[in-house]
């Protein structure tokens, strides 16, 4: 593909280039997982004709961007008087990206031995376009002769990712520099390397730390649950709301109860009317006394009504224990009759389903589950209700209501794992537990789209492929909002997954499930009918290793696309706690016995390709054991082949979802519902026939 692309960005400009913008912004690469080394690329004219609006643009423009592409690669390069050449007077005829054209004739300069003229347009782009990102990246360089140009960039572009390695330079220089450890901790807290500055701002300065610094380090703790430690950071942080609950609530976590009560009632007395209050309560009353509780829990009902369903649960349980269940009945009744839409009822509703269907009792549990469909299709539950509606009619004779309920849950919530499930139920050919390993899938691969956040000028550097030069841009963007937009927190999700940090980037674009506004639940609902939504959420990071050693040992590439996924989410260097590495996440002991029965001698677990080989080998061996059966195989992936096999003993295999329900591990249930849901949304996004049925039943819905 680079050596199709290089040709043509060494066309002539104009059309060239044109053709060369279409391949990396829209093309399709079509691939057989059998057929490896096929490859069939769509005309450029056929592509450009589906090409995103954004990309029609008249000759001069066409020509504008392949100059900055071309003279971007010969800096590069390092072949600096070429760039010159090319980058003559292209600031006053592409003004959009006038500053970062003035960098690159800079960089241009020094390249050609030229430094004062390097530092000439240097220091002509901070005095025109002083606002402008590409200034951090003058300054940075600027820099590296006058330090005083360091201290501006600090001062002014904090957020940026050049002042960030330029602040890393200084540390490595001078570790002692709590300020600038600071900075890292509050603009860069994702970055590798932070989590131990964090640490040791934490043991070693904090006596100098502001209640701000306090409430930047909370916030890194927070994002990687480290509960305890965010507490104790919240604590000396503004008191806020927000602050004052996650301190109470990392100290409740940390098994420090007392201390969580204080900041819980802290809250209570300080914000009693804060969103966060009601949630407080909630959580006060799971560490009183029963009778304390109640009280709580009572105050929650009358004034939070977004807390109100969990409460009345919550108010149901305490009853019961206090054997008062004409009570306990009653709140339940209160729960589903007034808070009938709310995640508590759809709990409880499931709950007494469950307890119906294992009594034998399955149009009681029918009757349990149905409401969750109608009164609650935006609650996890919602898809595993509306699919065993149709298991249960299908035990009960009832064959057309059973269709119907499947093809409901594929319509209904075709994301999920259920849809999955329903899709076999009805026959598709997507592979069942007993085959899926077989199935070898034609696959599109569909690359780059423009996103739909960010200014125009972010936009045209993401369409050049300048990518450090548009993360830096949307960096400064979004420095200083509180909360992204939707649009704009896929886009920076989708900016980590073009940087190669795709667990960041995956979850970032997954949380925002979690948006509760109705106006952010609508948005959100208008980015998950774009293709450009599911293929970042649903990336294929190193197909070709995937595809190679799937197709060697025997395997279907989408259900290791998918286990990969949900071991690592596709981080090479990620470690578990219990010390698994890598893509797949094999354990030290695992890689080294693989290792010496394929015969690899020199292997590193954080090496992709010989961690894919390792971990297709390991999985090739749980099907073997298991006869195939990849819900058995991916089962004992995660939880071991000797618990599978006691699993087997206790439970049976008569039925394969009731398996599922029935593993005792949450984690490994949860594990195997993952790996083939997303093996499912790898299906519909990827594969074209499933993606033309998919369509053709939601459009019947």
């Amino acid at each position: 593909m680079q050596k199709l692309l290089n040709s043509k960005t060494s066309l002539a400009l104009g059309i060239g280039f044109l053709s060369t913008l279409t391949l990396t912004s829209c093309s399709y690469l079509i691939k057989s997982s059998t057929e490896k080394d096929t490859t069939e690329w769509f005309p450029p004219q056929q592509i450009f004709a589906t090409a995103p609006a954004v990309l029609a643009v008249d000759r001069s423009e066409t020509e504008n961007r392949a100059i900055l592409v071309s003279a971007s690669n010969l800096i590069q390069q390092n072949q600096g008087q070429q760039a010159l050449e090319q980058l003559e007077n292209l600031e006053q005829t592409y003004p959009l990206l006038a500053p970062y054209i003035l960098f690159k004739k800079g960089q241009a300069y020094q390249l050609a031995k030229e430094n004062p003229k390097a530092e000439q347009t240097w220091k002509q782009l901070i005095t025109k376009y002083p606002d402008s990102p590409a200034v951090a990246e003058a300054l940075y360089l600027l820099g590296k002769t006058n330090p005083t140009y360091w201290e501006q960039a600090i001062e002014q572009f904090p957020h940026h990712p050049r002042t960030h390695q330029l602040i890393r330079e200084s540390l490595t220089k001078n570790p002692n520099q709590p300020r600038l450890m600071n900075l890292l901790v509050k603009y860069a807290p994702d970055d590798q390397g932070v989590d131990q500055i964090r640490d040791r701002l934490v043991s070693e300065y904090s006596n100098v730390l502001t209640p701000d610094n306090w409430e930047a380090i909370g916030d890194s703790y927070w994002k990687k649950w480290d509960y305890g430690k965010a507490g104790r950071a919240y604590a000396k942080a503004p008191r806020t709301p927000r602050n004052l609950y996650r301190a109470g609530r990392g100290y409740h976590l940390a098994k420090s109860q007392q201390t969580a009560k204080k900041f819980y009632l802290q809250l209570l007395q300080q914000y009693p009317n804060a969103e966060e209050t009601g949630l407080g309560l909630r959580r006060l009353a799971s560490i009183v006394n029963k009778r304390q509780a109640l009280t709580y829990l009572n105050r929650v009902i009358a004034n939070f009504p977004q807390e109100a369903d969990e409460a009345l649960l919550e108010k149901a349980g305490i009853l019961k224990a206090l054997n008062s269940p004409v009570y306990a009945s009653q709140t339940k009744e209160i729960l589903l009759t007034q808070y009938k839409d709310s995640d508590a009822a759809a709990e409880y509703r499931w709950s007494m389903a469950r307890k119906e269907a294992k009594k034998g009792n399955l149009v009681k549990a029918w009757q349990w589950a149905q409401p969750i469909v109608v009164n609650n299709p935006n609650n996890s539950l919602a898809p595993k209700a509306s699919f065993w509606i149709g298991k249960w009619a299908g035990k009960l004779g009832r064959e057309e209501d059973a269709t119907k309920a499947f093809q409901a849950t594929l319509g209904g919530f075709p994301h999920s794992y259920y849809a999955w499930r329903s899709a076999v139920a009805l026959g598709w050919d997507v592979g069942d537990f007993t085959n899926v390993r077989d199935i070898q899938p034609q696959v599109i691969s569909k690359t780059n789209f423009i996103p739909p956040a960010g200014s125009q000028v972010f936009k045209e550097l993401y369409q050049l492929g300048l990518k450090a030069e548009a993360w830096g841009q949307f960096q400064v963007e979004i420095a200083n909002k509180e909360q992204l937009t939707v649009n704009e927190q896929f886009t920076y999700g989708l900016m980590k997954l073009y940087r190669g940090q795709n667990l960041r980037g995956i979850n970032k674009i997954w949380h925002l499930e979690r948006r509760t506004s109705p106006e952010d639940r609508q948005q959100w609902q208008a980015l998950r009918q774009t293709p450009e939504y599911w293929q970042s959420l649903f990336p294929i990071p190193y197909e070709d290793s995937i595809f190679k050693w799937s197709e060697y040992r025997q395997l279907n590439p989408l259900l290791v696309t998918s286990l990969i996924r949900q071991e690592s989410r596709f981080e090479k260097e990620i470690r578990s706690s219990a010390g698994a590495l890598g893509l797949m996440q094999v354990m030290p002991a695992t890689g080294k016995t693989a290792a010496k029965n394929i015969g690899l001698a020199n292997y590193s677990l954080t090496n992709p390709e010989d961690n894919i080989n390792i971990g297709t080998y390991y999985l090739d061996y749980t099907h073997n054991r298991y006869n195939n059966n990849s819900m058995l195989a991916i089962a004992s992936y995660n939880a071991g082949p000797n618990n599978v096999a006691k699993w087997i003993s206790r439970y049976g295999l008569n039925d394969f979802d009731e398996f599922v329900e029935q593993i005792p591990f949450r984690e490994t249930k949860g594990y195997v519902e993952s790996v083939f849901e997303n093996y499912w949304n790898y299906m519909r996004i990827y594969n074209p026939e499933i993606a033309q049925m998919f369509e053709q039943i939601t459009a019947a819905q």
